[in-house]
């Protein structure tokens, strides 16, 4: 497969610096790319070493005008590389149809176009939209509705009544729908809570591999339009987790917190339950969060503090045994001085 790179530069909408007649076949990584390939340089690195490269040409931003290739200047490199290299290596989709191997309960309603592997369960009353594709092992239980384009892959549990929306992706091995952790102690004993809410999910979202979401205990959990999720993510009953959020590997949040838009939480935040995180919000890495955050807060550490304050702490820290000595010193010194003032005095 080849192109011209006058076809490449009129889908990404960029412009040419350089021979728009190359011929490229392929893309590649900054540092590995050949000289029929097209790479991309995203960053002030990259764009310092634009002469090591070996690429037939580098999608590059707006404003770099020299280079020993051909250049495409664009508004966002790595966003224009995503949709060159899905050029070259086109994502597969298993043709339409339903398995034999298919168990399909009764009153299944499906789009046009739905793909449906061996060995995917479905239970009764189900619905699913247009171009809809369950990978094998799939499990979706009874009256749960998918809308159009969504692809569910392999070993993902989605139990009954849960609301998927358009164009959402689930990574393998996650679980929708699960009950909450609610349990009521009664004398030494705990008492399983009924949880008898929903997940809805919402359009244009991504779960990444072997998340949980809970249901919630009444009403939904809920996953808003846009949030993209990584791997191994706990997400307890009741969330609301606001519009184009991020939540970053191992994040654990617990039940009945309320997430705000355009928040980030990174990797292994602990949220603690029935707390709120305001719009734009920024969690650091392995933060605890036990109270409420206002919009547009950074923090960091646990518990939780403002990130320059968490920076400031940090710095301090490998110092406190040389301090403590020092205090120590100082504390001896004192008391001799003390000593020999109560000795004046008493004389």
């Amino acid at each position: 497969m080849e192109f011209l790179i006058s076809r490449i530069a009129r889908m990404v909408n960029g412009r040419i610096i350089g021979d728009e007649n190359r011929v490229i076949r392929g893309s590649a990584g900054f540092e590995t790319a050949a000289a029929d390939q097209i790479t991309y340089a995203g960053n002030a690195k990259y764009l310092k070493q634009l002469e090591e490269t070996h690429a037939g040409a580098i999608l590059v931003p707006e404003g770099v005008e020299q280079a020993k290739t051909t250049l495409i200047l664009v508004k966002n490199p790595r966003i224009a590389f995503n949709r060159v290299a899905e050029l070259f290596l086109p994502r597969s989709r298993p043709k339409p149809g339903i398995s034999v191997k298919a168990d399909i309960g009764t009153n299944f309603v499906h789009g046009e176009d739905v793909s449906i592997g061996p060995f995917v369960s479905v239970g009764d009353g189900v619905k699913v939209g247009d171009r809809v594709t369950l990978h094998p092992h799939v499990v979706i239980g009874d009256n749960t509705v998918i809308g159009d384009d969504v692809e569910i892959f392999p070993n993902v549990t989605i139990l009954e009544r849960c609301e998927i929306g358009n164009r959402v992706i689930i990574h393998p091995g996650t679980v929708i729908g699960s009950d909450g952790f609610g349990f009521e102690p009664e004398g030494e004993n705990y008492i399983k809570i009924h949880h008898t809410g929903i997940v809805r999910i919402d359009d244009d979202v991504e779960i990444g591999a072997c998340n949980t979401v809970d249901r919630a205990t009444n009403g939904r959990t809920w996953i808003k339009s846009g949030v993209k999720t990584d791997n191994l993510i706990q997400i307890g009953h009741n969330v609301v987790v606001g519009e184009n959020t991020l939540i970053v590997s191992q994040v654990g949040i617990s039940g009945s917190v309320t997430i705000g838009r355009h928040v980030i939480l990174a990797g292994q935040a602990g949220i603690s339950g029935h707390i709120e995180i305001g719009d734009n919000a920024v969690v650091g890495p392995q933060a605890g969060i036990v109270k409420s955050i206002t919009p547009g807060e950074v923090l960091s550490g646990t518990p939780a503090m403002p990130h320059k304050q968490w920076l400031r702490t940090h710095r301090v820290l490998p110092m406190l045994p040389d301090l403590k000595k020092r205090i120590e010193k100082l504390e001896k010194k004192l008391d001799e001085i003390q000593s020999l003032k109560d000795m004046d005095f008493e004389a």
